[in-house]
């Protein structure tokens, strides 16, 4: 699957809103607001259970990554979650 594809994809059931559970947050981080080096995406299976993470770490620029991007496609068709959110932004590494 190609980059574009992949974001758009993301975007789509992103924009989509609160459907239920199961639930998958994407958040990106990394060093400044132009750079986002990592990738966490989270499953919560229900309400009020503890989520599951999964990390993706690069050097470079993660969101232009497509292998990264497939694969969060990947994860989220497989997963089967009612709700995909993408955090705004890049957040700060600790």
């Amino acid at each position: 699957m190609n980059l574009d594809k992949a974001q758009k994809r993301i975007s789509k059931r992103a924009n989509k809103g609160f459907q239920g559970f199961p639930q998958l947050i994407i958040t990106y981080s990394g060093p400044n607001d132009d750079l986002a080096t990592r990738v966490d995406i989270s499953f919560i299976a229900e309400e009020n259970s503890a989520a599951q993470v999964q990390t993706f770490n690069t050097q470079a620029e993660i969101r232009s990554d497509e292998t990264i991007q497939t694969t969060l496609v990947k994860i989220m068709d497989r997963s089967e979650a009612a709700t995909v959110s993408l955090t705004v932004g890049v957040q700060a590494l600790n």
